[in-house]
């Protein structure tokens, strides 16, 4: 009879240790997917070829945050210069919305920046960015490839606070970044509407930095901000119907760098 009790007692806390357990790691997942870790897709070309349309990448979320007392051991650390960033963009949209937007760090704070011919002058020094793509003579657009050597006014894509505050931070031929605050642009350059169309990123915009890409589909460049539910249903569609043939699987736990 005592046998029977303690077998039974010993499932009964089985059970109970089983539950637990699932309960923690449900809780640890539920935690990393909330504060840790971040699902992020590519809409568009601006990064590439760093970063594809259709890449689904794992954006890290502590590295850049706050530090706190409470976790002291995580890595913080400062963002720095070649950093690729996951932030909102500064400038909201026409509907009060902030977009997501993926760009690599060009200048952090004191730096000087200007372009001649789409190359990358930091602190007076010409930058070698063999993850950049050059202008070409058919591409060239003297505000964006010899940034800031023209005025900004009325230009398309440019928005009306940058063109004007963007003068106050001109020191000579080179744009100088304030303090708390950082220049990003996109790898893909002559596609990519960055800072220097709306400014700088503050530091409390940044949240966080892609990791590795889970998977890859080959997609065509959507609506950023909106997109419709035509154009959401047909991209479902498209990724049910061509999940083998269009996912990119040598780009599957791809690192961003």
């Amino acid at each position: 009879m005592t046998s029977k009790n303690n077998s039974g007692g010993t499932n009964a806390e089985t059970r109970l240790e089983g539950f637990a357990s699932f309960c923690g790691v449900f809780v640890t997942g539920l935690f990393a997917l909330t504060f840790i870790f971040q699902n992020f897709v590519i809409p568009s070309s601006s990064m590439a070829s760093t970063l594809q349309v259709g890449d689904h990448i794992v954006v890290e979320r502590q590295t850049f945050a706050p530090r706190s007392q409470w976790a002291s051991f995580l890595p913080y650390r400062e963002v720095h210069r070649g950093d690729i960033i996951v932030f909102y963009k500064p400038i909201a949209e026409t509907n009060g919305q902030h977009m997501t937007l993926v760009k690599r760090v060009i200048g952090v704070p004191g730096d000087r920046i200007h372009l001649r011919h789409g190359i990358v002058y930091l602190n007076g020094v010409a930058q070698h960015e063999p993850y950049a793509a050059t202008p070409t003579f058919s591409s060239y657009n003297p505000y964006v490839d010899d940034f800031p050597s023209i005025s900004p006014a009325d230009l398309p894509g440019v928005t009306a606070a940058w063109a004007v505050s963007l003068p106050e931070h001109l020191l000579g031929d080179d744009l100088v970044v304030p303090p708390g605050h950082y220049f990003a642009m996109g790898d893909n350059r002559d596609r990519s509407l960055d800072s220097r169309f709306w400014g700088f990123v503050p530091r409390e915009n940044i949240i966080g930095r892609p990791l590795f890409v889970y998977w890859s589909f080959d997609q065509p460049e959507i609506n950023e901000l909106n997109p419709s539910l035509s154009e959401q249903f047909s991209l479902a569609a498209n990724e049910l119907i061509h999940f083998f043939d269009k996912t990119r699987w040598s780009r599957t736990l791809h690192r961003v760098q």
